[in-house]
């Protein structure tokens, strides 16, 4: 359960950020760091190692708490998330895709020219974007992403969404992995809730 929960906070971290990119133009990069990260970490062995810690899921944790017990100030996040769900559900099915992704995500993983932390994020996130464009795009549902166009013209700002919404679909897939589905959402709330609850720090 804890696996799982952590899972879906992994989503709703990724939407969540996805909807403060979108409408703010600016987004928590501790946060958005470890959804990159999470992305590339492709030999990973455990849903912890996959995260670095229940601790870099705050924000996903305290959204989906937020979300389980009803509050609308986060739909949008939520709208996200469904259609990442809908989304892995297609990509399932496409072997070859994934293979394709794997090994070009690998690759990004060596990416580094010497440059400074942040700037290597931005330089595996504008690859990752490109890859999301050519792959995961291609899937319907298209995600339709709502927002202010003076920060979805920002070049910048487009690669970490399309990131996102990537490392949102790779904890989707995980989520499904630990034997996440619609019934455990909808019988299972209140558990979720509290393993939600049990990542946040005291």
């Amino acid at each position: 359960m804890k696996e799982r929960t952590m899972a879906l906070a992994g989503i709703f971290q990724a939407t969540e950020l996805v909807r403060q990119a979108a409408n703010h133009g600016t987004w928590s990069g501790y946060a958005a760091d470890t959804c990159l990260d999470s992305l590339l970490a492709i030999d990973a062995d455990t849903v912890e190692e996959i995260y670095g810690s229940a601790n870099r899921l705050r924000l996903g944790a305290e959204t989906l708490v937020s979300v389980l017990q009803g509050d609308r100030r986060h739909m949008e996040s939520l709208g996200y998330a469904v259609s990442i769900m809908q989304l892995e559900h297609n990509f399932r099915r496409q072997n070859d895709m994934q293979a394709r992704i794997g090994g070009e995500l690998q690759s990004i993983t060596t990416l580094d020219d010497g440059l400074e932390v942040h700037e290597i994020k931005d330089l595996q996130a504008k690859s990752i974007a490109a890859l999301y464009t050519r792959t995961i795009s291609t899937l319907s549902p298209r995600i339709v992403i709502n927002g202010r166009p003076q920060y979805l013209q920002v070049d910048r700002t487009v690669n970490w969404i399309r990131t996102l919404l990537f490392a949102g679909l790779r904890s989707a897939v995980l989520w499904r992995q630990m034997g996440g589905g619609r019934f455990s959402l909808m019988f299972g709330r209140k558990k979720m809730i509290e393993q939600a609850q049990m990542l946040l720090p005291g």
